[in-house]
């Protein structure tokens, strides 16, 4: 399942889960966004119990995008208890997503 990430529910969803937590930084007017779209459902579904996958649209929670610095979207986080473990930033092939989750599994 991928979940949408809010101010509201970052905390309790991504800061506090006890599995990896792959956040997508994106924005609904960017090209290689929707682009990698997709791709990060796809990962959602494999990982479902495994890891959390969900995303962030920086228009609507700016607050979000500022404070873990995101200049450029899509800009993928990944976390583990609380902490960004990774940042990938553009448009990449599925591999190097998973890579990343699997790294901190």
């Amino acid at each position: 399942m991928e979940y949408t990430f809010t101010k509201e529910n970052f905390e309790e969803e991504v800061l506090n889960a006890e599995v990896p937590v792959l956040v997508d930084m994106f924005a609904t007017w960017c090209g290689p966004c929707k682009m990698m779209g997709p791709v990060v459902e796809e990962i959602a579904k494999e990982y479902e119990g495994t890891a959390k996958v969900g995303k962030v649209d920086i228009d609507q929670d700016s607050e979000l995008a500022a404070q873990y610095s995101i200049m450029s979207v899509p800009t993928f986080l990944i976390f583990k208890n609380g902490t960004v473990v990774d940042k990938i930033i553009g448009g990449v092939p599925k591999e190097v997503l998973v890579q990343a989750i699997d790294k901190v599994k």
